[in-house]
Order: C-alpha cells, then structure tokens, then sequence
C-alpha cells in the first residue's frame, strides 16, 4: 500500500507545529511582532524550509521578517533538539502577504455593496432589479 503523505510533507507539518510553540516561548527579540505561521514548504532533500509568516502588524512586517531570519540559526539547533530527525533543514523566513490582501478585497467588496445600495435608491433607476 503506497504512502499517503510524502515525507517532505510531514516533515513540514511538524516543523510547522514545533516552530509555531518556539517563535511564542523562546524568541524574546522585541522585533518579532504579532506572527503567526501560516504554511512551511520543505525541499525535497529535506535541506531547505520556505517559512511563511503572517505578520499581523502590517508596518512592523519587514522588521518582524528580519529578526526571525536573524533567530533562523538558534530555531534550526532547537528544532534539532526537540525533533527526531537527522539534519534539520535550514529556515528562510518569508512574508505571507494572503491576510492582507483578504481584507484589502473584503473592504473592495464591502465599497461595492455600499455603491450598489447607494444607486437603487437613485429615482431614476427603474423598479424592475
């Protein structure tokens, strides 16, 4: 019976759990910001680990992304204590820009609605919608 998952993939979804709980306790730089960690991506050789971050403070992004890259070293030898795997891939950080560009298009939708109930009270508009 062949595997369900790929091992890259479950590789990912536990670096994702293990560095989610060590960015919250362990990373005390005051540069992070509100994070959250919405997706990890791994290579296939295990050697490599895409990170994407949402940053939740729009204006402390590029800061917060620097800080995690500078943390990417004490996270990679922590990961390697708490996990059971032979080398750890190694961490690069990037900005995971989705949250902002829902509300970007929420607020575009939101605009819309307002327009259009703004035009059927227009008289001269005609009754049949």
């Amino acid at each position: 019976m062949p595997r369900e998952f790929k091992r890259s993939e479950r590789v990912a979804g536990t670096l994702r759990r293990e560095l989610a709980q060590l960015i919250q306790m362990e990373v005390k730089d005051p540069e992070v910001g509100f994070v959250g960690l919405s997706d990890v991506e791994v290579s296939r050789d295990l050697s490599h680990a895409k990170v994407f971050v949402t940053v939740f403070e729009t204006d402390k992004a590029e800061s917060s992304l620097k800080a995690l890259n500078r943390a990417a070293g004490y996270l990679r030898r922590r990961l390697g204590q708490e996990m059971r795997i032979r080398s750890v891939p190694e961490l690069h950080f990037q900005h995971d820009a989705s949250v902002e560009t829902g509300q970007r298009m929420d607020s575009l939708i939101d605009a819309a609605v307002a327009s259009d109930r703004s035009d059927s009270g227009d008289p001269d508009r005609d009754g049949d919608e």
